[in-house]
């Protein structure tokens, strides 16, 4: 079957992959669409360490071919977003509701796949990148076979994190204020939070002026073109004079998380979910702390997917979450390189490969 690997040189497409079948706990899942983001290009450029070789992808929706032992929730046929949240489900965490705490939802990866003999890993558990995948029962969820797979796929990473960052993590409440310094995919969902939070000024802020159209459609109500503003942050206080409830950093640099706190008014949140070198470090004013402002770091939007899934795909289906204005460009997986190119430059929201 076909599959983009990673043997930690180069990416490339090949279609020789094979996948074993489920086991108890486990579903085979036929992938129809799979979202790329930014950290399958971090895991090629050396930014996220991962061993190799790898199966990429993370962020996908298919149809279940099987499943293993003991799995009830879901059965062959039926549609299903992936997570990447293989998650125990009876830790401490788990039992809190934190799945994405879960001390075995992240550093474990398996090896589903072979190629020509030998063993592959799979990327953030999940490997969306392939003809098929095997994943945990729990990162399986079902949704509504009225749901398009292509809109489908990018709930499992881009809408959790950014949704899931401002309605779970941060908890924006109704008349806040919201600054977003980045708007590709993360960022866009971050503003589309903000809107459904009902938040009252969102300000969106990146280096590219052709965002600014998308921005305002998912929930900005201004737009700070950083390319031609000399002093952004001021720019943002001449809209939020004493600054912003909420600061959203998703680009992954330490000078724009350091923005990002010296924007928060008093008992502001700072909250990074862009992804630096993981070695990189950022400063920060302490006497401005004393203020009651916070730096949130989250992960994966804080999600429980079964719950937040379920609930986005209702969402759009009402008309209220954006999934098919998230998507820039379509490819077939043949076309990998030239979907990564796109996405690099920033070219696209979100682009997403189908098999």
């Amino acid at each position: 079957m076909r599959g983009v690997i990673f043997d930690g040189k180069q990416p490339q497409v090949v279609d020789d992959l094979e996948i074993r079948e489920p086991g108890p706990g486990e579903v085979l899942v036929a992938v129809v669409a799979a979202g790329l983001c930014h950290s399958d290009l971090s895991v090629i450029d050396g930014t996220i360490p991962f061993p190799v070789p790898v199966v990429l992808g993370h962020e996908g929706a298919g149809v279940v071919e099987a499943v293993g032992a003991g799995v009830v929730h879901v059965a062959p046929g039926d549609h299903v977003a992936l997570s990447t949240l293989a998650n125990c489900g009876t830790c401490a965490e788990c039992d809190r509701g934190r799945p994405t705490m879960c001390r075995k939802a992240i550093g474990m990866p398996g090896q589903p796949f072979t190629r020509r003999g030998a063993k592959l890993f799979n990327f953030a558990s999940n490997s969306a990148f392939a003809e098929r995948t095997v994943v945990k029962a729990v990162q399986a969820v079902k949704i509504p076979d009225d749901v398009p797979l292509t809109s489908a796929a990018l709930i499992g990473c881009g809408v959790l994190t950014g949704v899931g960052a401002v309605l779970n993590r941060a908890e924006v409440g109704q008349g806040e204020s919201v600054v977003v310094i980045g708007a590709g995919g993360i960022g866009l969902n971050v503003l589309q939070g903000a809107r459904l939070a009902g938040a009252s000024t969102i300000v969106a802020v990146d280096a590219n002026p052709s965002k600014e159209a998308a921005a305002r459609l998912f929930g900005a109500t201004h737009f700070v073109d950083a390319s031609t503003t000399p002093d952004t942050s001021a720019a943002v206080k001449g809209i939020l004079p004493t600054g912003a409830d909420h600061a959203f950093e998703c680009v992954g640099n330490t000078k724009l998380i350091r923005q990002a706190v010296d924007l928060l008014d008093r008992h502001g949140q700072a909250v990074l979910l862009g992804v630096p070198p993981a070695d990189a470090q950022a400063s920060f004013l302490v006497s401005s702390m004393y203020l009651d402002k916070s730096i949130l770091g989250c992960r994966y939007g804080s999600s429980r997917p079964q719950r937040d899934i379920a609930l986005y795909a209702r969402l759009y289906r009402e008309g209220r979450l954006l999934l098919d204005e998230l998507i820039t460009e379509t490819y077939p997986v043949e076309d990998f390189a030239k979907a990564a190119d796109d996405a690099h430059h920033g070219r696209v929201a979100r682009c997403v490969l189908t098999f």
